[in-house]
């Protein structure tokens, strides 16, 4: 969604998986993911500093993301939307991805579908003071992709 989102928007989409993607293909030791954090957000302050509307795209979670994402809300008007689907549909897809997307080295599905089946894959949503909009992903975009970009660019 974020690629399509920006592409409505006109502007870029910053994405952290495929930041970490180039990191790792690069050979660049990144323990902890703290060089591909540290990257992704230093490339959003820059964009925002600049003046530039831009889609970042992250599994946003609370404890991980909001250290970086707080001081963005000085530079930039922040809209969180937040896509969700059952259980089963979100296990289905990392599944199919795990068996059908090479470029997928730096990522453990496979470890991902572990701790969703044992019960400790956890994710708690940002809780910054800012407007969100929750997408169902289901089938689709509901609200759709016209009503997400008025919200994004509101």
């Amino acid at each position: 969604m974020a690629h399509a989102l920006a592409r409505e928007l006109g502007c870029p989409a910053i994405c952290r998986d495929e930041i970490r993607e180039g990191v790792v293909r690069a050979g660049t030791p990144d323990p902890g993911m703290r060089h591909t954090l540290s990257t992704f957000f230093e490339v959003l302050t820059v964009l925002a500093r600049s003046g530039v509307t831009t889609v970042a795209e992250a599994a946003f979670q609370d404890r991980l993301w909001r250290p970086g994402l707080e001081p963005l809300t000085a530079l930039a008007r922040i809209r969180v939307v937040h896509c969700t689907v059952p259980a089963a549909t979100a296990r289905s897809r990392i599944a199919d991805r795990l068996r059908t997307t090479a470029n997928r080295a730096a990522h453990d599905d496979a470890g991902l579908l572990r701790r969703m089946d044992d019960g400790t894959a956890t994710w708690e949503p940002i809780s910054l003071p800012v407007p969100v909009l929750t997408v169902d992903t289901s089938d689709g975009y509901r609200p759709a992709l016209a009503e997400i970009a008025a919200f994004a660019g509101a």
